[in-house]
């Protein structure tokens, strides 16, 4: 794994948290003391500093010392990075009004959607039982939602 892509993952696992995106939202109003931010919150301040530690560890947060004081920012390059690599996928997003989970670019040929979407299946082990979708463009969809899955490499 590239040091890109561990740091887009913990990037990411911190943002997963609402505590920490929180956290991350006071802190675009300016630094605030750990304290500060643990105020909005009914837990623990040992809670809440494992919380700021992730958000350090990620990089999404810079923690300094003032005299007694310990003082966080925001660290909004990794927020760059993380944007940017979303970016990527903007385009396939956007060029498809209302398919967000369209899969396959426009003008790939329908015969090479199944060999693609069979080696997709492969290449991720044992076939998943399909549902049957009461919608029959649901049907559609999901196989599009698998297809874009593969594309950029994760579930969701």
């Amino acid at each position: 794994m590239s040091l890109v892509s561990d740091a887009l993952s913990q990037t990411f696992a911190a943002l997963s948290d609402p505590t920490r995106r929180a956290m991350l939202a006071r802190l675009m109003q300016g630094e605030a003391t750990v304290n500060e931010l643990a105020a909005p919150f009914e837990m623990s301040l040992p809670a809440i500093s494992k919380h700021i530690k992730v958000l350090e560890k990620a990089g999404l947060l810079i923690k300094t010392r003032q005299a007694q004081q310990r003082p966080c920012k925001i660290n909004g390059e990794q927020i760059r990075q993380a944007v940017e690599w979303l970016e990527q996928y903007k385009q396939l997003w956007e060029g498809r009004p209302g398919r967000l989970d369209a899969s396959e670019p426009a003008d790939m040929p329908d015969k090479a959607k199944p060999s693609t979407e069979k080696r997709a299946r492969s290449a991720s082990g044992p076939a998943k039982p399909k549902r049957t979708p009461r919608n029959p463009s649901t049907a559609r969809e999901k196989e599009d939602d698998d297809g874009l899955q593969q594309q950029i490499g994760f579930d969701f």
